[in-house]
């Protein structure tokens, strides 16, 4: 059996008892980072056997992974926040699952994307999540133009080091739109920062930001 599992996006008590109750009861554990994943294990005072499961190695474990899932043992995948598969590893082996007919099952739990939409106070209604912005300027102006077009609310992940780079592209092509910064969710510093795109770029740029971050953008049809 393969579970995949949602862990806590911050605040390591967001994890529900099903979760814990399928870790403890997994054979192996892939995790994005080994390091990271052990914060919460040890938490819990879970002690299993784990490997890393990343984008550069994910090929060659998803090969290896099907074949302890093929000998009937229960392989569980954690990311580093939230479900795998969204943004992170996960994906390739639940596909191998399917094509091997091979049995699986999704552990529901925190989201950054839904946490940062509902918090954002936008229209929840519809929405497009478009994964990380491009790190190149050239896709990344391409994709928050895309949004600037949609009726719907858009929502990205940024980093905080590229994100005055990204205002500043709000502040000219998405001119009127509100748009939310939602940082550090559900840790001691989140923030929830609503304004337009040069608004958010003055704040930002006299206080750099830190941290996690999920960038909200409003519908066409929802302006200041």
């Amino acid at each position: 059996m393969l579970s995949l599992v949602a862990t806590p996006i911050g605040n390591l008590a967001d994890i529900t008892q099903r979760a814990l109750d399928t870790l403890r009861a997994a054979d192996v554990i892939a995790c994005e980072d080994t390091r990271h994943s052990l914060i919460l294990l040890r938490h819990y005072g879970i002690e299993k056997p784990l490997v890393s499961y990343h984008q550069h190695n994910e090929a060659r474990r998803t090969a290896e992974l099907i074949e302890q899932l093929a000998a009937g043992r229960h392989v569980v995948i954690i990311s580093d926040a939230g479900l795998p598969g969204i943004s992170d590893p996960g994906h390739r082996l639940l596909r191998a699952c399917i094509e091997r007919g091979l049995p699986y099952t999704i552990i529901p739990g925190p989201s950054a994307v839904l946490t940062a939409l509902i918090g954002s106070g936008f229209n929840a209604e519809q929405f497009y999540f478009g994964g990380f912005l491009p790190v190149k300027s050239g896709g990344r102006e391409r994709d928050l133009l895309a949004a600037a077009a949609r009726e719907e609310t858009t929502i990205f992940f940024e980093s905080p080091h590229r994100l005055i780079k990204t205002l500043a592209v709000c502040a000219e092509k998405l001119a009127g739109r509100l748009i939310c910064v939602a940082r550090e969710l559900t840790k001691t510093f989140e923030e929830y920062r609503r304004g337009t795109g040069a608004e958010l770029l003055a704040h930002y740029t006299a206080h750099p930001p830190k941290g996690e971050i999920v960038l909200v953008i409003s519908g066409a049809a929802e302006r200041k």
